[in-house]
């Protein structure tokens, strides 16, 4: 299927000359003379080599069929990431080179999609947010009241962040798991 180089998005699976592509990063840049382009960050699914392709916004590139479905995480040993279909209880593994930077802020029994092309499990995405406890930060200082100040924590997964400065060890926060930013403080 055809889609427009502009509408590539993380995650999306794309086919050049047959080979498959897992789309890391796309960005559109709009200059104010001359042809709006998208720089698009991929990495081949079949041996991991990252490549840089740039496109006319406008132009069409093909998106592999790629079919979405929700595992559960399980665990992580040895031979990789494990994750359960709830329907049909198959389960998956897959490598850490897949998983990536997103195996910091998988939890047990966390629903993902994953990317199934051809009966083999291609790509991986999570929760946009994850609700994570602080366990290090500095303390608060007297009179620092000014809002939008900022000090550094580490979360319960090793991630270093930078939270507001009354939150205190302990506190559950959530975080962005594109980046580890602090969005707000838990409800829970």
């Amino acid at each position: 299927m055809k889609v427009i180089a502009s509408q590539l998005r993380k995650g999306n699976i794309v086919d050049l000359e047959g080979k498959l592509y897992v789309v890391l990063n796309a960005e559109s840049f709009h200059p104010g003379k001359g042809t709006p382009t998208t720089q698009v960050d991929m990495r081949r699914i079949s041996d991991g080599v990252k490549t840089q392709m740039r496109y006319k916004t406008t132009d069409g590139v093909e998106r592999a069929h790629v079919e979405e479905v929700e595992y559960s995480y399980l665990y992580q040993d040895g031979d990789g990431f494990h994750f359960m279909n709830d329907q049909t209880f198959d389960q998956v593994a897959l490598q850490a080179d897949i998983v990536g930077d997103m195996a910091a802020y998988l939890q047990e029994g966390m629903k993902v999609q994953l990317a199934i092309h051809e009966g083999v499990a291609i790509s991986l995405e999570i929760p946009q947010k994850v609700t994570l406890e602080i366990t290090e930060t500095e303390p608060a200082m007297k009179g620092q009241t000014a809002s939008g100040s900022f000090k550094p924590a580490i979360l319960s997964n090793g991630v270093r962040t930078m939270v507001p400065t009354h939150i205190v060890p302990g506190t559950r926060v959530v975080v962005m798991t594109t980046d580890g930013a602090y969005v707000e403080r838990a409800k829970d």
